[in-house]
This record gives structure tokens, C-alpha cells and sequence, in this order.
């Protein structure tokens, strides 16, 4: 029986989603006139649920920094730790970085992850179709460098490892021990006009990832992936009206832990891990609406499909989501935004916390 996806990527993206370009961060930096501090510091709390890993909490503290305070382009770099507990007894211990210098002309990252993942995956034709658990100890280590090619136009390089131990109920697979070493090639263009909290332009992302035999895979595999994330201010440049595409396509033998499932970043309102495949293609949208300095509400809404999924009717069918959101920024100075979202699915439903936005 070919392998299925679990979810452990739902609660690595939730975490980790401001490891990337999606940082929640006000579109205007700082007034120039305001001296700003060396560093940034802060302790978010994490508070989350979902039907599989159940009530999530934890901490994460987190510092916003200069490389080079002479650096006038550059955004502010990005350095964290996660800890969550959740009441399934899974846990997870997650350090995160994003750095922005040489004005602007590089971007890194660099992020570890070690943890406990108790979860359930949805199984057709065995005894009876119904969920069943497992168990997976799961350890990653991703570094990645992009240079500046051309104006707005950047180039660049990531190497991830991961480590997965998995056991299964009732013998339904056997346990599974995989390593992975992947090798990720990417472009993008990002014509936003602030790398935090844009209200205007747009980020196109493209990348192509090999986990080639030669580079220790017990077999080879490639995935492409595709997002494009559009913004647009609204009400007298008070709100923003966002829209993303994207897709993650799994080409040869994916293995278990690296299938996609429905739900996450993308499209919310699906915490079970029931639809998952090879594959996934998806379009949202989202308003966010400021009524006050500190505060604001989200309306979300998006479409999903799957294919390469072991139960064969769940490909190609229509995934939609929706919900709403509540944000609050965390800083006085900086709008960075935590908030807590809630949202319906096809025969599912989630409460995700949020540090910085869904995009």
C-alpha cells in the first residue's frame, strides 16, 4: 500500500510560517526620524487546536534585529524558538532565522526541528475505512542563501535534511525509518512594496526540489512548487485584500512524511489529515480589515484539489475552506500581528494560532 502523508508539516508551517516572506510587519518601516533599537524582543504564547494533534500550547520568544545598523535597505532580520506541547502528547522544539543584508542584495534562512508527533492518517479498505494512528519522531535542518540577480529578481539555493522514525497501529504499514537530503533550486520575484505586511505588488515564487539517490535517498523523487501571492490596498490604504495561488507537485516516489495534505497555510479549516496525496493545487483569498491601530479582523476563503492520493476518490475533487480571523500587533512600534483564526472544510474544522499572516 503506497505511503500517506502525515500532519506533520500542518504544525511546522503554523509555527514556522514567519521563517519566511510572510512575516506579519507594517508596510511602513519605522519613521526615519525615530531612532531604533538594536533588537526587538518579544515572548509570543502559542494556543491552538485542531481535531488530530488536539490543544496545542507552548511559547515562542522572538527577537527583530539589524545585521548592519549602517544598512538602510535591508529589513529587519528574524531569529526564534518555538516550544509547543500538545495534549495528544506530541511536542515540538523548532529554531528559526531569517536574515535580510547587504542591502537586500542577500536573504538567508536557517531553521531546526526536532519532535514527537502522535497523529492519525485516513485508511480505505483495510478491515474498515477509518482513521488510524501512528507515531513518528521527525528531526529537519534546512539552510538556504538567495542573491539578488536583478533588480527585484533573486536566485537561490536551499539544502534540508530530515529524519523520520514511524510507527503505525495495528501493523496496518510497516515502521518506517527515512532519511532525506534535498536539494531545493529557486527564483523569485518580489515586487511588493514592503517585504513585511505589503500593501500593494506581488511575490512569485519557484522551486525545484531533488532528493537524488547519489545524495544518500533510498529512492529518488522531485517536487515542484509554485506560489504567487498579489496585494492590494483598500479603504483609503486602511486595509489589504491578498490573493495566492499555489502548488506543490510530487514527481516519482514520494515517501510518507513528504506527501501534501489539505490544510495549513493554505487552506484552512482542515486539521483531521483525511485528504492528502502526491500533489496539491490551491487559490484563496483574504480581507483584512483594520478598525483600530492595534486590532483587526480577517475574512478568508480558498479552493483546493489533490491527486496521487491512495484512496482514488479523493483526487481531483473540490476542497473549499473558509473563515474568519482576529489580529492583534504584538509591538507598539512595528505592526506584527498575532492573531487566532477559525475555519470550516469539507467534513472538517480548525482553530489555528497565528504568528503573522496565512501570506
Amino acid at each position: 500500500m503506497k505511503k500517506v502523508t502525515t500532519l506533520i508539516f500542518v504544525l511546522i508551517i503554523s509555527t514556522l510560517s514567519l521563517t519566511g516572506q510572510q512575516i506579519t510587519h507594517d508596510s511602513i518601516q519605522s519613521n526615519k526620524s525615530t531612532k531604533d533599537k538594536k533588537a526587538d524582543f518579544t515572548v509570543m504564547p502559542y494556543l491552538s487546536y485542531n481535531r488530530n494533534l488536539k490543544f496545542m500550547f507552548g511559547a515562542i520568544p522572538m527577537v527583530m534585529y539589524k545585521l548592519d545598523k549602517n544598512d538602510s535597505i535591508s529589513a529587519k532580520s528574524i531569529s526564534g524558538l518555538s516550544v509547543v506541547y500538545t495534549t495528544n502528547k506530541s511536542h515540538i522544539i523548532a529554531f528559526f532565522n531569517k536574515w535580510y543584508f547587504k542591502e537586500d542584495n542577500w536573504r538567508g534562512t536557517f531553521f531546526a526541528v526536532t519532535g514527537s508527533f502522535n497523529s492519525q492518517f485516513f485508511v480505505n479498505g483495510f478491515q474498515i475505512s477509518d482513521f488510524y494512528d501512528f507515531a513518528t519522531d521527525a528531526t529537519i535542518v534546512s539552510a538556504g542563501i538567495q542573491r539578488k540577480i536583478i533588480k527585484k529578481l533573486y536566485g537561490g539555493l536551499t539544502y534540508t535534511y530530515a529524519n523520520y522514525k514511524t510507527n503505525f497501529e495495528d501493523n496496518i504499514q510497516p515502521s518506517t525509518n527515512t532519511i532525506t537530503n534535498g536539494i531545493e533550486l529557486n527564483l523569485l520575484l518580489d515586487t511588493r512594496n514592503a517585504v513585511y505586511y505589503p500593501t500593494s505588488g506581488a511575490y512569485t515564487q519557484l522551486k525545484f526540489i531533488s532528493y537524488p539517490e547519489w545524495f544518500g535517498n533510498d529512492v529518488k523523487a522531485n517536487k515542484i512548487s509554485a506560489e504567487y501571492n498579489t496585494y492590494f490596498s483598500s479603504r483609503n490604504n486602511t486595509d489589504v485584500i491578498a490573493a495566492r495561488f499555489s502548488s506543490k507537485i510530487g514527481l516519482g516516489n514520494i515517501a510518507f512524511e513528504q506527501q501534501e495534505v489539505i490544510g495549513g497555510k493554505d487552506i484552512r479549516g482542515y486539521s483531521e489529515g483525511k485528504f492528502r496525496g502526491d500533489g496539491i493545487i490551491a487559490l484563496q483569498g483574504e480581507y483584512r480589515y483594520n478598525f483600530d491601530n492595534k486590532m483587526g479582523l480577517v475574512a478568508f476563503a480558498g479552493l483546493a484539489t489533490i491527486y496521487g492520493a491512495d484512496n482514488a476518490d479523493f483526487d481531483w475533487k473540490a476542497y473549499p475552506g473558509g473563515g474568519v480571523g482576529y489580529r492583534y500587533a504584538a509591538f507598539k512600534k512595528v505592526k506584527f500581528n498575532i492573531g487566532l483564526d477559525a475555519a470550516l472544510g469539507k467534513e472538517d474544522w480548525g482553530i489555528y494560532f497565528r504568528i503573522g499572516e496565512a501570506f
